[in-house]
């Protein structure tokens, strides 16, 4: 119900984008991730169980929305990647939509990480540029992937699967289940080009990854975690992403799976 509701108020106010096709369709219908959490989420708080941990995650996920949503509506292309936006910023003083995004997606990593400190001294500061940093990676991550149909949802699920294996049961891994419901739900429109997440949703998915992994990974997963996500980054800013998924036959298979194919291709 939300879904549906949600892509015809986008349609009906005229927020529309091209695709990749250069097809108009509607664009940031992942709202639909937030509004989604946000009644389930409303449900086990009140009905369930005390669980107090649910005001920073809608914070920290409404909060990279936000930004997300504001690149959608005002943002353009003059720049791209983390290095791009910084450059602007430093050498030019232009803050740029993707800049702005950026730098508030830091201080929401930071604030939130600030909530569940771990240990004393200097061990409680190195969690918490850890955990910063995984939140703020992840989120960048998953727009970074989010380049073709279905393809950042797909790295959503995947990677999300991960943490339910490598995780603890912890009430966070509902927040996650929460969201990936509402993608499941989305994923098809996704997959035929008929909408958009936009940045307002890569910046939600990429933020749920990044606030659950925090809670429920060991230090030792954790740490991984990190250190692919930086991996993944500094690959990205050297090469191209969609080259490195069509040279691979496998990725390419998962890349192209229920996508909906133009005549021709």
């Amino acid at each position: 119900m939300i879904l549906p509701v949600t892509k015809e108020m986008l349609t009906e106010a005229g927020f529309l984008r091209p695709n990749f096709r250069k097809e108009q369709i509607p664009s940031g219908v992942g709202l639909v991730f937030f509004l989604t959490a946000l009644v389930v989420l409303t449900v086990e708080r009140f009905f369930i169980v005390d669980d107090s941990n649910v005001y920073t995650f809608l914070f920290a996920v409404g909060g990279m929305g936000f930004f997300g949503l504001i690149d959608d509506v005002f943002g353009t292309r003059g720049a791209s990647g983390l290095k791009g936006h910084f450059k602007k910023l430093i050498l030019n003083h232009e803050m740029t939509t993707g800049g702005l995004k950026a730098l508030a997606g830091g201080m929401i990593a930071l604030i939130v990480s600030l909530e569940f400190g771990e240990g004393t001294g200097f061990v409680r500061w190195v969690f918490l540029i850890l955990n910063a940093l995984i939140m703020a990676l992840s989120t960048n991550a998953v727009n970074l992937l989010d380049l073709r149909p279905g393809r950042a949802g797909k790295g959503f699920l995947a990677v999300s699967l991960f943490i339910l294996i490598a995780g603890t049961g912890k009430i966070q891994l509902f927040y996650l289940a929460a969201v990936s419901g509402s993608l499941i739900a989305f994923l098809p429109l996704d997959l035929k080009a008929e909408a958009m997440m936009g940045d307002t949703g890569s910046n939600m998915l990429g933020m749920t990854l990044g606030y659950v992994a925090v809670f429920v990974l060991s230090t030792p997963v954790k740490v991984g975690f990190f250190l692919f996500l930086a991996g993944f980054h500094l690959v990205t800013e050297k090469y191209s992403l969609t080259k490195i998924i069509e040279n691979s036959r496998f990725l390419n298979y998962l890349d192209m799976a229920g996508r909906r194919q133009k005549s021709g291709e």
